[in-house]
């Protein structure tokens, strides 16, 4: 499936360790630029740009060993694509939005930009490696370049960009890569992408080349399903049953996707993945 040879695995290797959270350069802007309600995701209700009672004075997380028995397990499925240290260490220079206040809202915004930024240079780098989408792969490096040096810009020309639109014309392009990977095993009343299949009885189901794209899967049991080759860009796996689950050559599947669902020893991950602590050891 990946398609350029070690030269492209150590590119997507280096790529994707930048694009890896290091909450040691970063000062907890998680956990105070996005807004969150009272959930089975979070205990409590939180404002945007409103510091959680849980982050301590040396910006680390006071109950991070314990997030998931305190109530907050969308702490845990999170993940900022490196966006944290980028918007601290570069954008602002090493500056701390407690010692100066003036610049938070800025920096609280910006960090929500540059997510989306480095959550895009994620599937292009993804993207580069696929063997099926050779014909898009100056494209796809233009686009990528292009990324980065939008990630470098100064904290104004990020809080002015249009990040809606720029992600829309992103997802074009990387729509275009899936569909060259799934062409030859896409099959009818595969595309559900944007469906609502919360709570949906999937087990064991062929989905195999399945445009999965945005679904809402939460709760979903996928157990035992085929998901390889199947489009999971931006689909919410929220406590989804993933247990004996085949992923293996899935697309655009993410750590946090996984981090939010449920499997099991029998769930196959990418190998670029981690299979998350708290998983069941096996289904038996």
């Amino acid at each position: 499936m990946s398609g350029y040879g070690e030269e492209a695995a150590s590119l997507l290797d280096v790529r994707r360790r930048s694009l890896r959270a290091d909450c040691e350069r970063c000062f907890g802007l998680c956990c105070v630029a996005p807004a969150f309600s009272a959930s089975a995701d979070f205990a409590i209700d939180k404002d945007a740009g409103q510091p959680c009672p849980n982050l301590r004075p040396d910006f680390r997380c006071g109950i991070h060993a314990r997030l998931r028995e305190q109530g907050f397990p969308g702490c845990t499925a999170y993940d900022c694509f490196g966006a944290g240290q980028q918007v601290a260490q570069v954008t602002f220079g090493g500056q701390n939005w407690r010692r100066d206040p003036q610049a938070a809202q800025q920096m609280f915004a910006v960090f929500s930009t540059m997510r989306q930024l480095h959550e895009l240079l994620w599937y292009l780098t993804e993207a580069l490696t696929l063997q099926p989408v050779r014909q898009l792969h100056d494209e796809l490096s233009r686009t990528l370049d292009e990324t980065e040096h939008l990630t470098l810009g100064s904290a104004d020309a990020l809080a002015d960009l249009d990040v809606a639109a720029y992600r829309r014309s992103v997802n074009a392009l990387l729509l275009r890569a899936s569909e060259l990977v799934r062409a030859g095993v896409r099959r009818r009343n595969l595309d559900r992408s944007g469906a609502d299949l919360i709570g949906a009885n999937l087990n064991g189901d062929d989905l195999k080349g399945a445009n999965l794209a945005g679904a809402y899967l939460i709760a979903a049991d996928l157990s035992g399903a085929d998901l390889r080759l199947a489009d999971l860009i931006g689909a919410d796996f929220r406590n989804a049953d993933l247990s004996g689950a085949d992923l293996t050559e899935s697309i655009f599947l993410t750590q946090s996707q996984l981090d939010a669902a449920k499997g099991d020893a029998d769930t196959k991950v990418p190998p670029s993945l981690t299979r998350p602590s708290h998983w069941s050891p096996s289904s038996t």
